[in-house]
Parts: C-alpha cells; structure tokens; sequence
C-alpha cells in the first residue's frame, strides 16, 4: 500500500501518534513527521510551515494517503488543494475550514502570561507558537473545500464542540466525503480513543488502497 503521512496538531508532536500506528499494526508504511523538524530552523510562520512541509512530501515521492488532525489537518487541507496529484486520500481530524481569528486572538493574549516551560510538549517553543497564530488569523477553506477531488474522510470526536461545525462543513462540501462523529471522545482523538481512529482508518484504506 502507499505510504501513509500522520500529522500532529499545534498543541502536540510527532509522539502523539504512537498509540494510533501501534492499533494499525505499527506499520512501516506510516510516517509522523515532526513540524518543529522539518522547518529547519526556521521562523513557524504559516507560509513557512506550508513551503517545509511541501517540501517533505516531495521526498516521499510517490502519491501518498494524508491525514492530519488540528493544525496538521489544515496543512494537509491545503497540501490537497495544491498538490493533488500527490494525495490518493485525505482524512482530516478536528480541522476547522476557517481559523476562528477571534479565538486565536484570545489564545495568544493566555499564552502570553504562561512560561515557556508550557511549551516544552507543543509543536513550537512559546515564540514560534506567537508567530504560527498571527500568521494564521486570516486563513479561509470555506470557497476551495469543493475543490478536493480525491476520497475524503473528515473525523470529530464527540466532545470537540469547537470543531464539530466545521466537520459538517467540510463533509457537505468536499464531494464524496464521508463524515464520522466519534463518541465520547474530544478533540485529541490520536491520543483519547485511537483504537477507534485506526479501526476507522484501517476500514477507509481497505476501501481506498
């Protein structure tokens, strides 16, 4: 099978996977890059992170299935749209069609009273977390979702209030897309349920390989 690219959120890394690839098997077709790693020492602006990450994915080389949940799925939302060629699947986890500039703005003024110890298990250190926010407050999905042309599956867990409007968005407007509520579970699904997010991953490849 083609290989499979798992990306992490802006409040987690690349460990936060491991569950999720041990229930599918702990495949070595699974691949989990680290966000932080593949910018290369560069500014976590938007445009950054997007220019890094294509270019990770051109060394991967043949057409690959995608998934990202939070931050990961945005980047794999635009990865799609810009490169579809490359993408047999995408699956998006908890990814919102629009960044919410209010929230960001107030997330930003709460971690600018937390030490930078916080940080230490996110994405980015406290200063690439500032720039990554203001880079992203103007992002808008809602006009391109319907250009995605390849089999989607867009996953939320139950619990994930924030993000449950824009799953039905994404799955009205991505043709052909599927969409599944997961019960009891938030917006970390990797980590909260991630028996049921490989079974649902497992069921989506076997029917896209």
């Amino acid at each position: 099978m083609a290989k499979i690219i798992l990306v992490h959120g802006s409040g987690h890394r690349a460990a936060s996977w491991e569950k999720t690839v041990s229930c599918l098997g702990g495949r070595e077709d699974v691949l989990c890059p680290e966000l932080s790693g593949i910018l290369g020492g560069k500014e976590a602006s938007y445009p950054n992170l997007c220019a890094s990450f294509a270019d990770y994915c051109a060394q991967v080389g043949e057409p690959f299935h995608l998934c990202g949940l939070s931050l990961g799925g945005i980047l794999a939302l635009h990865y799609t749209l810009e490169h579809p060629e490359q993408v047999r699947t995408l699956v998006l986890i908890g990814t919102p069609h629009k960044v919410p500039g209010a929230s960001f703005a107030l997330q930003n003024a709460v971690f600018r009273f937390l030490p930078k110890s916080v940080f230490t298990s996110m994405a980015f250190d406290k200063r690439n977390t500032f720039a990554l926010g203001s880079s992203m407050k103007n992002l808008d999905f809602s006009a391109r979702a319907g250009g995605i042309r390849c089999p989607a599956l867009i996953l939320c867990g139950e619990k994930d209030r924030a993000n449950l409007p824009s799953a039905r968005f994404l799955a009205q407007n991505i043709p052909g897309a599927e969409l599944q509520i997961i019960a009891h579970t938030g917006h970390v699904v990797n980590e909260e349920n991630p028996q049921a997010l490989a079974e649902l991953l497992k069921d989506f490849y076997a029917r896209h390989p």
